[in-house]
């Protein structure tokens, strides 16, 4: 059988959007381990929680956080050769991110004209609050390495601090919950596209890729793959895309997830 690589965005596509849960998509879940699938994560959700995550859901796989901005590969994985990557704990990681502290900075210096608040200006409380996360779960989000997800008082004004945040090689992004403000260097797409091609290399072979996302930062994502599936909001609307292959899920988060995913397999 070919060799097919799954991405996955998690908030609201693998995971319910209030409660976080990934139950309704443990049959998928089981049968991707059974094959021995790689199932990659890719996230806008810092490395500890991805840890955090990957340990309840029993896997050892590569996986992409905070939007793009680094890769990491389990050490030895697979028994894989990778170049230019930084020892990091137990992972090879590639980066793409700007540094946080180097983030903090801009959104420090324009934090009161712009009326923003970053994750490193709120309290884990009230991150807890603003995600519907537990307390322990809200600390990881705060421990992050490459970007900022932030709230803004008046939503008309992203596009002004965009075009700042453009002069310092910065970019903002919407996820479910948050803006991001993340390196211009980096997208969830270029990381999906960077960890295919070190599979391939590895492999020797082309591999079938497959991506799930809902959200307008997991668009890059979705038209760097095979096989792009989109999930639907909550309400069941989608967000507005137009690449070839597409498939749309029927329902939203897990279940949809689920769905999908074993109809690919089956059809495999």
């Amino acid at each position: 059988m070919e060799n097919i690589i799954i991405f996955t965005d998690l908030d609201a596509t693998l995971l319910e959007h209030e409660t976080y849960s990934f139950k309704d998509a443990l049959p998928a879940l089981n049968e991707i381990k059974k094959r021995n699938i790689p199932l990659v994560i890719v996230t806008s959700k810092t490395r500890k929680e991805v840890q955090q995550l990957i340990k309840d859901l029993g896997i050892n796989e590569p996986f992409i956080v905070e939007n793009g901005a680094a890769i990491f590969f389990p050490k030895n994985y697979r028994n894989f050769k990778i170049e230019n990557c930084k020892e990091k704990d137990n992972y090879c990681v590639i980066e793409l991110g700007k540094p946080y502290p180097y983030i903090r900075e801009f959104v420090i210096k324009y934090q009161d004209e712009f009326g923003i608040k970053g994750f490193g200006d709120l309290s884990v409380e009230e991150i807890a609050k603003l995600t519907n996360l537990p307390l322990e779960k809200a600390k990881l989000a705060k421990e992050r390495e490459y970007t900022e997800p932030f709230i803004i008082e008046n939503g008309e004004k992203i596009k002004e601090l965009e075009d700042i945040a453009k002069k310092y090689g910065l970019k903002i992004t919407k996820g479910g919950r948050f803006y991001h403000l993340i390196g211009e260097g980096q997208d969830k797409g270029k990381a999906v596209k960077i960890a295919k091609e070190i599979f391939e290399k590895n492999l020797k072979t082309k591999v079938k890729t497959v991506a799930l996302g809902d959200n307008k930062n997991d668009i890059p994502m979705l038209k760097e793959v095979d096989i792009p599936v989109l999930i639907p909001k909550a309400n069941g609307k989608y967000e507005e895309l137009n690449i070839p292959n597409l498939i749309k899920a029927k329902y939203p988060a897990s279940k949809g997830w689920n769905e999908v995913v074993l109809n690919l397999l089956s059809n495999r």
